[in-house]
Formats: structure tokens, sequence, C-alpha cells
């Protein structure tokens, strides 16, 4: 299989959330990449399957695991399955995910919830899940999926702004308790990407939001999955700690 970052060539990847969408695109760059893939999915078994099935096609060596990583379980589940398939991890990283578009004072205390165990919880579960993989192998490389409404706050998204800030905030403090290990730990900043979570706006909407990016269009999943891969790849050895926003300039 060819390669496009070398360093990257029968390295572990995890990858979270990662049956759709940009989960799917990072799974499918990292094992273009010459990486063994592991990916976990919740609810999204038919997906899941046509993936492995796409994926076993190419010749990749990948695993789907089924686990809600917004609890300690569901998180030390997926570690279990990777280490009996692959061993240690080189590289992690936490997509896992929802978004909701509701104020506030509407959103019930289930979904307030849901919103923090999907976007912040299940990024700390699953590192601390796989910390000692890490920390005593001495390398390695943590990429969070973090939002530019992490960034800067949306109208209509408090909550998932405030995980996805969490995020952020959770990704720097890693980043230096884990450093003395060698392990790097950086996070991804998505602005609009064309996956499920825009299919809520009309057209007209659609187009609003691309007018105001300013390299004049919606980014794809594949934006992100480039970050994701650059970030666990020797190519960016001396970074951690950082934010990486990949938006189009709608964040500068």
């Amino acid at each position: 299989m060819k390669t496009i970052f070398p360093t990257t060539t029968d390295r572990v990847a995890v990858v979270t959330g990662g049956a759709k969408g940009v989960g799917a695109q990072i799974v499918r760059r990292f094992a273009a990449a010459g990486c063994r893939v592991a990916f976990s999915y919740r609810s999204s078994q038919d997906a899941a399957a046509r993936l492995l099935s796409e994926l076993s096609r190419s010749g990749a060596h990948a695993i789907a695991v089924r686990a809600d990583l917004s609890s300690p379980d569901g998180a030390a589940r997926l570690r279990e399955a990777v280490l009996g398939e692959f061993g240690r991890p080189h590289t992690l990283v936490n997509n896992a995910g929802s978004s909701a578009y509701k104020l506030l004072c509407d959103m019930t205390e289930e979904e307030t919830e849901r919103m923090l165990g999907d976007n912040l919880k299940s990024a700390i579960y699953t590192s601390r899940a796989f910390y000692d993989d890490f920390a005593f192998g001495r390398s390695g490389s943590i990429i969070n999926i973090s939002s530019v409404w992490g960034l800067k706050g949306a109208s209509t998204e408090a909550v998932y702004s405030a995980a996805k800030a969490g995020v952020i905030g959770f990704t720097k403090a890693l980043a230096k308790e884990l450093a003395p290990c060698g392990v790097r730990v950086n996070a991804v900043a998505p602005g609009a990407i064309a996956t499920d979570m825009l299919s809520c706006f009309s057209e007209e909407e659609t187009e609003e939001i691309r007018r105001e990016i300013p390299l004049g269009r919606i980014g794809m999943p594949d934006d992100v999955a480039s970050a994701a891969l650059f970030l666990a790849s020797d190519l960016s050895s001396y970074m951690t700690g950082e934010v990486l926003n990949v938006s189009g300039g709608y964040v500068i």
C-alpha cells in the first residue's frame, strides 16, 4: 500500500466515532498511510460495516468496536479490543461527538449530559483508558477534535461550545502532563464541514455560512483528516498543546 506519510507506516491508530463523516475520513486516511486502524462507533452499525468492507478491499487491516465512550466502561472496552488485536497504539484520535441546536433554556438535563458526555467526557475517558499505554510507551500522539465554537462560542450551541472549549483546555493540560513521557497532545478545531451536522441547515442557510468563510467554501471531511494525519506524523514532532484551526479562515 502506498503511504503519504512514511512515518506512520505500520503504526496503530485508534479513531473514536469513526464510522461516519469526519471520523470515517480520518480512518481512511490513516489506513492509506499504512496504519493499522481501530475505530469505534456507538449506533452506526451499518455504516461501520460498510467502512470495514471498503477498507478490507483496499488491503487495510482495521477493526470496528461498538462502545459508548461517554462512560468509562465503554472506553475500557475499546482499549481491550485494540490491545487484543493490535497491541499498543501510537495514535489516538478523540473524534466522537454530537451536536444540538437549541437555546440553553430549552436543553433538558438529559440532553445536556449527553452533549457533555459525547464531546468532552468521551475524550477524557478514552485518553485515561489508554494513558499508561502512551506514558510507558514513551511515544505517541493524542489528537482531540474540538471545534471553532470551542474557540469563540456559538449562539444556540452553548453546551456544545462549552464542551468543545473543555476539549481545548483538556488538550493543553494533558500536553503538559505527558510531554515528559515523549507523548504529544494536540487538537483540531474544524469550522463548517460538509457532514450530517450541517444537514439541519437549509440550502439558503448553508450558503450564508459559506459567504462568511474567507476561503469561500464549506470544508470537507478530508480537510480535517489531513490535519489529524499531520499531527500524528513525525512531521509535527515538535508540536504539542497546539490547536489547529481548520475553518477556511472563519476564525482568524
